[in-house]
């Protein structure tokens, strides 16, 4: 097996937890398969930056372009970059973590290099399969890729972060083709939020479709969220019925996180939302169906109306984190 390059998301010029993880899931490839030499890639804007940061992480060579074309992501045009960079370094295997970006582009790129691809995987074994989960993750699957060429994109979750490496990798301006009639980005906007990031952060307080409506959802997610210093999750039930925005769903569709704590208030445990949240460290769950799914895997559970409990643990945290 010769290099590995891992693709990594960075933010203007930050790298992201979800990095890390790639560069972890690639460090533990390479030691499983023999690859010789792990290399990054990193584009858009701040994307020197990001390499010059993702350098300290064991990675022998880390390429960078923060031209224009990247400013916007645009799948096409990532896939033409990367396949490019893989190309360049002579890599047969290709790492990205499995965020949103990870899922749009990764697959293009397994089929310009005509690689086989295993995606969203939770661990490399020792005999160099891959462990991924499969059926909303009823099924957990040891898979092999047996195409010379490989591209495998990883859960955020399942590795933990990679550490500095104590040595610098080199970094490179990379130089790819122009990509052209792949079709426009009319509009881009970058949520701005004073709260954790939903993927990153250590407590997460979500509700479901039992909130009834947006302002529901506002004056009672909202208040328990802050008191704990959390990020804010909805079930896919509650983000269809336009209580809370995409990119807050948590699930097989959406983001799939592991906090220290998660707290599902209204949600009562479709198999789509276990899938995203199940390897949470402790699950809280408040709902008034005993028999609610959520509560099979929640480690601490509160049968009772949402609406008459959560004002008042809203304020029990905020005392016990004032005294």
């Amino acid at each position: 097996m010769g290099t590995i390059l891992v693709y990594l998301q960075s933010n203007s010029g930050d790298l992201a937890k979800s990095d890390l993880v790639a560069i972890a899931a690639a460090l533990e490839l390479k030691a499983r398969w023999g690859s010789s030499e792990i290399h990054g890639l990193c584009l858009g804007t701040g994307a020197q930056a990001a390499a010059e940061q993702a350098a300290k992480y064991g990675l022998n060579k880390v390429l960078w372009n923060q031209g224009s074309e990247f400013e916007k992501f645009l799948a096409p045009v990532y896939a033409a970059a990367a396949v490019a960079a893989c190309t360049e370094v002579g890599a047969d295997v290709f790492v990205a973590c499995a965020t949103s970006v990870g899922k749009d582009f990764a697959p293009r790129v397994a089929a310009a290099l005509e690689a086989g691809q295993a995606s969203d995987i939770l661990a490399v074994n020792e005999d160099g399969s891959l462990r991924r989960p499969m059926y909303a993750g009823n099924v957990i699957a040891d898979v092999e890729i047996t195409t010379e060429k490989k591209v495998v994109t990883v859960r955020a979750t399942g590795f933990d972060p990679a550490q500095e490496s104590g040595s610098a990798g080199s970094v490179q301006e990379f130089s790819c083709p122009a990509v052209e009639g792949m079709g426009e980005v009319l509009g881009y906007e970058i949520a701005q939020s004073e709260r954790p990031e939903l993927g990153d952060a250590e407590v997460v307080v979500s509700g479901g479709r039992a909130l009834q409506s947006e302002e529901n959802f506002q004056k009672y997610i909202f208040p328990l969220a802050d008191a704990f210093g959390a990020a804010i999750g909805a079930s896919r039930a509650a983000v269809d019925s336009g209580y809370a925005p995409n990119d807050w769903q948590v699930g097989q569709t959406g983001k799939v996180v592991a906090p220290s704590l998660y707290v599902a208030v209204g949600i009562s445990g479709a198999i789509q939302h276990l899938a995203g949240m199940k390897d949470s460290k402790v699950i809280v769950a408040i709902n008034k169906d005993p028999d609610a799914p959520i509560y099979e895997i929640a480690d601490y559970g509160l049968v009772a109306d949402l609406y008459e409990v959560v004002e008042p643990l809203t304020e029990k945290v905020k005392q016990a984190k004032a005294s």
